[in-house]
């Protein structure tokens, strides 16, 4: 199998132009490649993550990855999959967001010579003079055919900005320029990006002529990505101080029956051989198949040392000892009322829950456990002297805290 066919497989692969010639790129090693991030937190995210996977599989196969750091259209946002216009971010909080962004990836792809580079898009947009640039770059494209793209869909129903609508036009622009500065043949992205890449494509074709054959290809992984890279708390983010390795792998371990083959076959780098035994498990297999997952993708991101932790802890998680790499809260003196903490003031001040009322709710559906034991009573309270062995209160099938007196 030929490692397109193998993106294919894995389902990767969502559309693409120019399909023989991306193929003979790719599968030769030839192929400079850019993906694009834009530095709209100072940590990246699991939808960020796959790109990532792929980056590092293709680079294992030859080609060349550039990893684009929107420290310009930063400044404006992406408008794909947007109902409102995103939060301006400052040119300090930019410039730190890529710095992060460079140590995360980092982590994953090997730069270099003659390996992968990381360029910002800020050092040609910022400089651009605006007259020239419309002149030069605006008139390559159509209005009408731009106001049909699915990516301004959604935010022409409550008002798409003049701000946004330029960013189609950026996005081509840095393909454009990656192909004259470094000759990028090639642009990933997800399914939601079509439009702009696209854009791209036809801008070089258009000023560079006829052998300035750029090409595209859309993946699966970003709107997958998208879905997978959020809970009900947030993105799970690849920065422990964010997500730690143990809540990074618990997300992971709990992921639903039907969705584990899929991230298996999308994030992993096991052989496609032993993922087609995998799709014939069933019942508990599943849950094997949960925590195969989970350990591979914490020691990509964490490292093997932090997976080995965050699997044992998980895996004996109320024996003793076994919740010394699990998040923990500090009681102090204060928290607690004639040497007593009732169970809804832990969940509160854990940080497992937002307020006492919802804390109350929990524990009447039945979803709060005291090391093993479910919670049935919302007046039950805990002594201080409960504290000096293991206590690790569980809130749901993915939350816990390790819970300590300072």
């Amino acid at each position: 199998m030929t490692l397109y066919d193998e993106l294919v497989w894995r389902g990767l692969i969502a559309q693409t132009t120019d399909e023989e010639e991306i193929k003979e790129l790719i599968n030769a090693g030839k192929a400079t490649f850019y993906i694009g991030f834009d530095p709209t937190a100072d940590s990246l995210h699991v939808g960020h993550f796959m790109a990532l996977c792929l980056m590092k599989r293709l680079q294992m196969a030859g080609n060349k990855p550039i990893a684009l750091v929107g420290g310009g259209t930063g400044y404006i946002g992406d408008p794909s999959g947007r109902t409102d216009l995103r939060s301006m971010l400052t040119k300090e909080t930019i410039e730190h967001n890529c710095e992060c962004f460079k140590k995360q990836m980092s982590n994953f792809i090997e730069f270099g010579p003659d390996k992968a580079i990381m360029v910002n898009n800020a050092d040609w947009l910022l400089n651009l003079n605006y007259i020239e640039f419309i002149r030069d770059i605006g008139s390559q494209f159509s209005v009408n055919k731009m106001l049909a793209a699915e990516c301004y869909k959604q935010r022409m129903e409550k008002g798409l900005t003049f701000l946004e609508f330029n960013y189609m036009l950026m996005q081509s622009y840095d393909f454009y320029m990656l192909y004259k500065e470094y000759g990028c043949n090639m642009e990933f992205g997800g399914d939601d990006q079509w439009s702009n890449m696209l854009g791209g494509t036809e801008l070089i074709r258009k000023k560079l002529g006829k052998d300035a054959y750029a090409m595209t290809i859309t993946l699966l992984l970003n709107s997958e990505g998208k879905k997978m890279g959020k809970t009900a708390k947030g993105a799970v983010w690849l920065d422990e101080a964010k997500t730690s390795p143990f809540d990074f792998y618990q997300y992971w371990r709990n992921v639903d029956d039907s969705d584990v083959i899929k991230c298996i076959k999308l994030l992993t780098f096991i052989p496609i051989e032993e993922i087609a035994e995998m799709e014939k498990w069933e019942n508990e297999q599943l849950n094997k198949a949960k925590e195969i997952l989970a350990y591979e993708l914490t020691k990509m991101v964490h490292g093997e040392e932090k997976a080995n932790a965050a699997q044992s802890a998980a895996k004996g998680i109320f024996s003793a000892g076994s919740a010394e790499n699990m998040p923990s809260h500090t009681l102090t003196d204060e928290d607690f009322t004639d040497g007593k903490i009732d169970a809804i003031g832990i969940l509160v001040k854990s940080g497992l829950v937002s307020s006492r009322s919802e804390g109350r709710r929990a524990i009447e559906q039945g979803g709060v456990s005291v090391n093993g034991e479910k919670v049935t009573d919302i007046r039950a309270d805990f002594e201080k002297s409960a504290f000096e062995g293991e206590f690790v209160i569980q809130r749901g099938k993915k939350n816990f805290k390790r819970i300590i007196v300072g």
